[in-house]
Formats: C-alpha cells, structure tokens, sequence
C-alpha cells in the first residue's frame, strides 16, 4: 500500500467524505456519487485541495504576511487556540464584530455587541483561514470585498454565491477529527517555514544563538558539493532534555531498522553474521534487540525493531528471535521482484557504480525501503507517527540509540545524516580542530554504516524509485556527524572479536560496557594473522581469551597458540617463522614483548 493510500484512510478516519444531503451544482466536481441520500466528497480532490492550500500558507509565511482565524464553532475553539499558540499568532476574535475589516480605516467609533470600539489604523490579514464557514458570518463578504484570499471548509451544500469567494476551498466534513487534522497540517506548515525563514535571515537578525547556528548550518550544507560533506562533530551537538517524558516523546518517533543481509563465511561461519556469538554468549543480535528493549523500558517509550533479511539469512534469524518472545520486533524478507526491477529499471548500472565509488550511503537503500511498503510494515508506522529511521546496516554492538542525535535532526528538520568517522587522511591527521563543523572531502571521511532519516525522505525515496535512482545524486547535499569512537563497535573480523570476548567489555541491559580499569580511552590496536581469520580456528588457538586491559597493541602471524589465563600489556608482538610453531604457556603475562620463536619465551605444550 502506497503512502498516499495510507494518507486517503487518514482522511476516511475522519469522515471527511461525509457530505450533507443535499448537494449544490456547482460542488458535484467534488464529489463521488451518494449513499442513503448522504454526498460521498472524493478524498483524492480533499487532499490535493489541502495541499494546495498548505502551499499556499506556506508561501505566505514565508513572506511574513498576517493571518487571521475563523471559526464559529465552540466544538473547534480549544483546538484553534492550541494551534495559535503553537504557531505563535494572537488568537484575534475581533472579527466576530460585523465590519471588522471595512470599517479598520473608518476613524469613527461605532457600536457592536454592546461595546465601543475604535478599528482606526487596523491593518487588514493577508488571509483569513475559515474552519467553519458560517453562512451566517460577514467575514466573507468583507475578505472578498477588499480581496483578501480565504482559506475554508466547504460543505456539500453550501450556496455558490459564499463558495465563489473563497480562494482556496477544501471540501470535507467539518467534523472535530477533519478540524484536527486540519489544524495539525497549518501548524506542521506554520513550524517548518518560519525555520526556514529563521535560518535565512543569518546572524545579523536573529537573536538566539541556537537559531544562528542553525543558519549557519544550513549555509554550509548548501555550500557543500557533490563530492564535499558537512560533517558536524558529535561534541557540537544540545545534550538531550533530562525530562524523561520528553524524551519519550522524541523516542516514540523513531524506527530501527537492521539489514540482516550479511552472511558469516568470510569468518568461517555458517549462518548470518548477526547470529555470531561475539560476547558472554549473546550474539550481535541478542545485544542489539536487548539494547532497545531496555531503551523503552527505561523511558516508557515504543521503538519498534524491523528486520530486513535476504533468503539466505531469515532462518538463522528467525531462530536467534526465538529467544525473544513477545517484544516489538518485526522482519521482513528483501523482496526479489523488487531487486530485478531495480536491476532492469534504467540506471541500473550507474547505481552499482556509484555504490562502489560512494560509500557514505548503504548501496540497497531503496531496494529495502521498497520491499519494506511491499510487505505492508511501512503503513502501520506512518498510523502511529513514526518520523526517523535509524538505519543499521552492519553489526554495530554500541549504543546506537541516542535520544542526543534525534534531537537534533528534528530540531533542525535534517532530513538525512550519516555517522561517520576520519580515515588515516582524515582530519586529525592534518591538525584541524575536532570540535569545529567543518566541509570537507568525502573521501577523508567513511561511513561507520549507521544512517538517520526521515519519513518524507523516504517518501521521496520511494517517488523516485521509477526514475533511475542512484544514492550520490539523491542526497547531493550530505550531512554527517562525526561520531566517537565509542559509538562504533563493529564485528568484521576475528580480532573485534577478541576485543570484546575479552575482560575489557561486558554486557549489561544490551549495552557493552568498557572496564573502568583501562586507562587509555582507546580500544587496542589487534592484528591476528590468517591463521586466526576463521572463527573455529580462533577458538581452537585460543584456550581462553587473554587480558588485555592495559594492552595497546598486538599483532599475530604464524601457528601461534594460547594458553590460560594470559594477561598482555603494552605493546605485544609475536610472529613465527614458516614451520615454527610458537605456544604461549599458561598464566604466562607479556609486556611490551616481541617474540619470533619459542626460545623466546621458553619451552611449553598444549
């Protein structure tokens, strides 16, 4: 079901197609037909009105143009009052007294409702938003006399003589749900175009620091080529509000999703590589599935977990997930039709290209989001108000889930960022300041495979899906956070595992925590060579996993074998020539040692 289907049951659930009994002439273009004598209003022209006069309120805010509110319900008043706080304008219910805007530039004084008034110099709005448009009400007549554009519901019935007036009609049912909507749309707008104006303005005319930060960021990102990324270090980032009901509020908007698509066999493991056990016997999958369950239950929010697996890796998924009954957890299988379009559609070709060349952007990004509407998952998430995505392409075991990022993205309607981290060229290297946002080569940065967006990003997304998508020409514009160290724990290859098998990390809630008896703030450098690359041969070298708390480096190469209870420091080398063999005896500690023979640390057997 396509997002616009999902935005049409919206409406329905509002009964905005619910007419009156009788319908004028000149309204029947809106309508589909009738039952039980009730006017059926087509949703499809509900919403193109809708959005056309969203468009419309929108163009005007940015303009800075005066609005003013009608509505002559009592049913509507508490949700117009909400909605004009929200948006910051004054509530004006001056025009309940007739003559309100023909008589602004009468300096006269004149009499209604029992109350004197005097309207001189009062500036006329530059549109006037009508919620239930009253035959009964003058506000009409007097917009539509000093041509001033109007914006309301219209009913099935309402005479041609009031429905010619307003500019921009959408039909619908005033019911308080239909209002609601409405309401809600005007302030979705409202928000969106007065950031936009904010960070337009610059420094110069905005007050707030947040808000000239903001300008200053959407300055650099539109200065950022295609071959360039704004890259925001995580320190720049507002801490989170410690008001936990906040927080729930920003986690109740997000969705995880993880890729499932990577199998073990370039670690000698027969299964996907997120059923690997990595640490304490919980696989990758087991602390990822853990670490979001204890996200909402710490904060008593609903961060659903989505899985998309390949044909190759939905079983041994599948039987990981046994072991996590009754939480909110959902998978779904890449769909293969989906992946032949996309390799038939034109393009094609340049998408594999760019995927090889760009590195930033997972390489099936569409191939997912398209097998994710196809299954029928992605409706019930736009339903609940679902509004980022945190995509996890690879087995990242750190704390993925932070309510510091969200805020941000929200705050500055960033519609796509990547977590990145500097390579050898990178900019640490070249002594550039780590706490400064800066614009610079995509090549000094790489992808740590974690990935924000937004709903109506991956709307467009799906639009575009027909017209030979390639990831670098979509997000030509890249934003990217500059992330710690600490937030990227990936399992690539038997050396991350012995890091986090050994002492220096355990699992608490699904979250590995590092041992607060390592000085150095940095994981340790580990190099094991081919011997070591599968992972039944690492477990048969190792007898157990030595210490290395106080470790900075090791490398590896040659038949090399461990005994118990080995503790390593500093900086440990041990490499064995072709036909030597070389054991590390039991309990034995090294610092600081480079080995090349077993004369070297004397005799032992295994």
């Amino acid at each position: 079901m396509t997002i616009h289907s999902v935005v049409i049951q919206k409406l329905l659930s509002t009964n905005a197609h619910l007419g009156r009994r009788v319908a004028a002439h000149h309204f029947k273009i809106y309508s589909c037909g009738s039952r039980n004598a009730m006017t059926i209003i087509d949703s499809d022209k509900t919403l193109i009105c809708l959005r056309n006069a969203c468009s419309f309120i929108g163009e005007l805010v940015r303009n800075r143009a005066r609005f003013i509110f009608v509505n002559t319900n009592t049913l509507f008043d508490e949700i117009i009052d909400q909605m004009t706080k929200t948006i910051g304008c004054r509530n004006d219910t001056s025009w309940r007294l007739g003559g309100f805007l023909t008589n602004s530039s009468s300096p006269r004084k004149f009499r209604g409702r029992n109350k004197k008034l005097n309207l001189a110099a009062v500036q006329p709005p530059d549109c006037v938003v009508i919620f239930d448009t009253e035959r009964k009400s003058s506000v009409i007549q007097e917009a539509a006399k000093l041509q001033i554009p109007i914006v309301g519901l219209v009913d099935s019935s309402m005479p041609w003589d009031i429905y010619k007036k307003i500019t921009y009609p959408v039909p619908a049912n005033d019911s308080v749900q239909f209002v609601y909507l409405f309401c809600n749309l005007i302030t979705k707008t409202f928000l969106y175009e007065q950031r936009r104006l904010n960070a337009a303005l610059g420094a110069s005319a905005i007050a707030e620091p947040e808000i000239r930060e903001e300008a200053e960021q959407l300055d650099k990102i539109k200065m950022a080529s295609k071959d360039k990324i704004y890259v925001l270090p995580y320190e720049r980032l507002e801490p989170a509000s410690e008001d936990l009901t906040e927080i729930k509020q920003l986690l109740d908007k997000l969705v995880v999703l993880k890729f499932n698509s990577n199998l073990g066999s370039d670690m000698g493991f027969s299964g996907p590589k997120s059923a690997l056990e990595v640490c304490h016997g919980f696989t990758c999958l087991d602390l990822v599935v853990n670490h979001i369950e204890s996200i909402n239950s710490k904060y008593a929010c609903n961060i659903p977990l989505l899985m998309m697996n390949t044909t190759s890796t939905h079983d041994g998924i599948l039987k990981v997930l046994e072991k996590h009954p009754n939480k909110n957890i959902h998978t779904f299988i890449q769909s293969q039709h989906q992946q032949e379009n996309i390799e038939d559609m034109p393009g094609s070709r340049t998408l594999d290209k760019s995927s090889t060349q760009d590195k930033l952007y997972p390489s099936n990004l569409l191939e997912v989001f398209l097998s994710l509407n196809s299954s029928g998952k992605l409706e019930p998430l736009i339903s609940q108000g679902k509004e980022y995505f945190l995509l996890l392409e690879s087995d990242n075991l750190a704390e993925v889930v932070d309510p510091k990022i969200l805020s941000h993205l929200i705050k500055n309607s960033v519609e796509h960022c990547v977590e990145v981290m500097p390579t050898t060229s990178g900019t640490e290297e070249r002594g550039l300041p780590p706490q400064e946002a800066r614009i610079q080569s995509k090549e000094s940065v790489k992808s740590i495979n974690t990935m924000w967006m937004s709903m109506s990003c991956v709307e467009r997304l799906l639009q575009r899906s027909g017209l030979g998508f390639t990831s670098s020409k979509f997000f030509d514009r890249a934003f990217a956070i500059d992330s710690p160290s600490s937030r990227y724990l990936p399992v690539e290859r038997t050396s991350d595992l012995l890091i986090l098998q050994s002492d220096l990390y355990t699992s608490a809630e699904g979250t590995l925590v590092r041992n607060a008896a390592r000085a150095n703030p940095k994981d340790p450098s580990i190099e094991l060579g081919p011997e070591f690359g599968n992972v039944n041969d690492f477990h048969s070298r190792f007898k157990s996993i030595p210490s290395i708390i106080e470790l900075d480096s090791l490398k590896v190469n040659g038949d090399v074998w461990f005994g118990t209870d080995i503790t390593l420091k500093g900086k440990v080398s041990i490499a064995a020539r072709p036909g030597m063999k070389i054991v590390i005896p039991d309990g034995m500690e090294l610092r600081n040692r480079l080995i090349t023979s077993q004369a070297d640390i004397g005799t032992s057997s295994l």
